[in-house]
């Protein structure tokens, strides 16, 4: 705050929950002070989605209420008619979403932003995506260069050169809790399982695990999966609010009322929807899917564990999610690791507990399996509830076909995360399962999981040799030598590549621990122990810096890879030295759709597809001007004289 009221440009990260609303808004009313009549527009605050706007705009009230500054607020779902209204009565700060500011910017002719002196881009790293980048890049050519600009964000990365396009001019960078990037009482819990027992495990968790009185927010990938559990949901009794992306901006605002007023305790958004929902009293977040990005695990868990209170995060990861669950620990910079066997807990129960407690009190994670017990009992009433309902049966191919594309479209991990998971020990059942099953119980997994790894000793071809020996017939009778010499050259191979893993294990303390300098392992060849590094560690510089998983997992630009950009980033273009070089660089072709042609593009021209924005809802308007602010000025202008 003190950079700020400086008038310093600022760029901001803090943990969420922490306040970042209230670091802008409060120097921003020590800045406006009172209204000016003659002054116009003086502040403006921009937010990705439409809740983060309400959101800020209750606060701005909350805050600003002994003054007299007028606010507008400007997002899509709204009636235009009513924001021209506000905009009529001179505000002194507007706070708006990108697309409906554009949407204003285009129908009005004498609307400026040239006396705007203070800039918000709320949710920086979303706003600088994809998305908003052609009406971002609009809104700034109007705005002053003389204007302080500040960026915040729960996720932000140190590089300012992903946020050159904001006119930042010689900002400061601000990162509070870079370390503990979630919060310290936020307790974290990942199970495994497969894709299909995912609605067992969740039905399970609401009905048997988690408190009737706390309030749950349930993560999906798609507004297909948002129908079909809100459906499944009702089906089963239990009552649930729903909010995504494109949802009618009225049943949106009433379904979050809904949830805030405690007369529903489960609310099922999708990552669009949620940033910008604040629920101070949430107790836990189900991950329904695992987050591809570890930013986004970020966003979806700092719901939770918020002012100084208590939460928990459930996380379903299937064996895809495996290598994006590793992801995520190199990002936190903590370690992961195996819950014990049933075999390791039957056999030493009271070491093992106290090995999982010392875990969870260095602050590590410890993911396991759901019972399969529980998951087949209620997996069996699920496909009943669906069999007998036509519209799940739909809803569920709807969901099929989603996924199907959320799963080509998604980021790929890591590729030294996608090799580690190859390595990871089988995994037991999780800790907290360990009072809802009996010692019998624990037997038959210990015994299912042995006959799940069960291999003979002889293949066919031996066991139909020994069958014929005893029986004097040559030829089946040499199979059995033939496999016992080819096992004889084999088995070699096959113990070296054993004891290979087997000291990989020993050599990180028989547990599977990601730490933050995972990449400077090297991997272990043949079956001596890994020698000690000659290298002096106070001198030695390292081509990878130590914040590389952070940084990687911060920076907009995603994370396949974690560094598949350092090429990218290391790429000089030059400016041609010859005409046709030149020409070359400024003509670029666009495939125009409607005519099936390649147009020529020259260099600075964009194309805005066929005139039309995208709003924060994903629907597409006119950019053009539509007439309707000059239909509503004369309509207003004729109730005046009458």
């Amino acid at each position: 705050m003190p950079l700020i009221l400086a008038g310093i440009d600022v760029v901001a990260m803090a943990r969420t929950g922490s306040g970042k609303t209230a670091a802008f808004l409060l120097p921003m009313l020590e800045k406006l002070q009172q209204h000016l009549p003659q002054s116009g527009v003086r502040a403006l605050i921009l937010s990705p989605t439409r809740d983060l706007a309400f959101q800020t705009l209750k606060f701005t009230k909350e805050l600003g209420r002994f003054t007299d500054l007028r606010i507008s607020l400007l997002v899509g779902g709204d009636r235009m008619e009513s924001q021209f209204e506000d905009l009529a009565q001179n505000p002194d700060i507007i706070i708006a979403t990108p697309g409906r500011l554009m949407h204003h910017l285009s129908e009005i002719d004498d609307m400026s932003l040239k006396t705007v002196e203070y800039v918000v881009f709320d949710e920086a790293d979303s706003l600088f995506g994809m998305g908003f980048a052609e009406q971002l890049h609009k809104i700034l050519t109007q705005l002053s260069e003389n204007r302080q600009t500040l960026l915040f964000s729960a996720t932000l990365p140190s590089a300012l050169a992903e946020f050159a396009k904001a006119g930042l001019r010689d900002p400061q960078l601000v990162r509070l809790d870079v370390d503990t990037k979630i919060s310290p009482d936020l307790k974290t819990v990942f199970f495994t399982l497969r894709q299909e027992e995912k609605y067992a495990a969740l039905i399970y968790m609401i009905r048997d695990h988690i408190s009737s009185d706390q309030q749950t927010l349930i993560f999906v990938s798609t507004k297909h999966h948002v129908e079909f559990l809100n459906v499944l949901f009702r089906e089963e009794g239990i009552q649930t609010s729903v909010c995504y992306g494109d949802m009618d901006q009225d049943a949106r605002k009433i379904h979050v009322s809904r949830f805030r007023a405690r007369k529903t305790m489960l609310l099922i958004v999708t990552d669009v929807a949620a940033r910008g929902i604040d629920i101070p009293l949430l107790d836990n977040v189900i991950n329904w899917d695992f987050p591809p990005k570890p930013k986004i695990f970020v966003h979806r868990v700092g719901r939770v564990a918020r002012a100084g209170r208590t939460g928990t995060a459930f996380s379903f990861v299937t064996s895809e999610d495996m290598p994006y669950l590793l992801d995520l620990h190199l990002f936190l910079s903590k370690p992961v690791k195996a819950a014990p066997t049933e075999e390791e807990v039957l056999q030493d129960t009271d070491g093992v507990m106290n090995k999982i407690d010392k875990a969870f009190a260095n602050g590590e994670t410890v993911y396991g399996r759901f019972p399969q017990t529980v998951l087949d009992l209620v997996s069996d009433r699920v496909r009943e509830i669906i069999d007998s309902s036509a519209e799940l049966t739909s809803l569920q191919k709807a969901c099929t076909n989603a996924f199907r594309l959320y799963a080509k479209t998604k980021p790929l991990p890591a590729k030294e995360s996608i090799k580690r998971v190859k390595d990871l020990p089988s995994e037991g059942l999780h800790p907290i399962f360990k009072n809802v099953l009996g010692g019998g119980e624990l037997m038959a997994l210990a015994f299912s999981e042995r006959l799940k790894t069960f291999r003979p000793k002889q293949t066919i071809l031996e066991a139909e040799g020994e069958a014929a020996k005893s029986k004097n017939l040559q030829g089946p009778g040499q199979w059995a030598d033939v496999m016992k010499r080819k096992r004889a050259i084999h088995e070699k191979v096959i113990n070296l590549v054993q004891q290979q893993r087997s000291n990989k294990l020993v050599d990180e303390e028989a547990q599977t621990e990601i730490t933050s300098n995972e990449k400077e392992r090297k991997v272990v060849r043949g079956s001596k122990r890994k020698a000690k590094s000659s290298k002096d560690e106070e001198y030695f510089i390292s081509s990878i810096p130590t914040n590389h998983h952070t940084e990687a997992g911060l920076s907009m630009r995603g994370n396949e890879g974690f560094g598949s950009n350092r090429l990218e980033n290391a790429v000089l273009d030059l400016v041609a030295d010859d005409k046709d070089g030149l020409q070359k660089q400024k003509t670029i072709y666009h495939w125009d759709k409607r005519n099936k042609k390649y147009i020529k593009l020259n260099n600075g021209d964009r194309v805005t597809a066929s005139g039309k924005i995208k709003t924060e809802g994903g629907a597409k308007v006119n950019a053009t001007k539509t007439g309707i602010y000059k239909k509503w000025k004369g309509r207003v202008t004729q109730e005046n004289i009458s």
